[in-house]
């Protein structure tokens, strides 16, 4: 696959999986620009097709396929595993409940990987290859600014469907 036509399909995986997913039918409580969510308030919803299959999630602000900030939480079953990767912008990550596991280079190495448990943070900067984990599931609290969206260093663990040829 080129470079150029794997930009295409990232970049058009990126605006139509996530308008999929990134609207959540929460309605906050309070003024235009403050946003109070309870956990119980949260609408969790199937993962977006960028990540593997079994992942929910539930946006708190924002809208991830949008330029602006955005905030949302990922829910992981036990031993989900999310590949090599990297994203177009920082990533913060903070883990909210269980263990999330993650570690920086180009090939998936369990022995890389930190456990950061509940209350522990990361910061992935603009373009660093990671990968992560969860042993025992968990979810975690992603923050950063859009148009979001991932890379998976091997095309070939990107869980989204192949991208379909755009008639000339």
């Amino acid at each position: 696959m080129t470079s150029r036509l794997l930009v295409r399909r990232t970049v058009w995986a990126v605006l139509l999986g996530a308008a999929a997913w990134a609207q959540t039918d929460a309605k906050p409580a309070g003024h235009a620009g403050h946003t109070m969510t309870t956990e119980a308030e949260l609408v969790w919803k199937e993962g977006p097709p960028s990540l593997p299959a079994g992942a929910k999630l539930a946006v708190l602000e924002g809208n991830p396929s949008a330029p602006g900030p955005f905030t949302m939480r990922i829910k992981v079953p036990a031993g989900y595993k999310i590949p090599p990767h990297w994203h177009p912008a920082d990533e913060h990550v903070t883990v909210i409940a269980g263990t999330f596991s993650m570690g920086v280079g180009e090939k998936f190495e369990e022995k890389a990987l930190k456990d950061l448990p509940a209350g522990g943070f990361a910061v992935m900067a603009t373009g660093t290859r990671h990968f992560a984990m969860s042993r025992d599931g968990g979810t975690v609290q992603v923050h950063g600014v859009g148009p979001w969206g991932i890379t998976y260093v091997n095309p070939a663990d990107d869980p989204r469907p192949p991208a379909r040829p755009t008639a000339k």
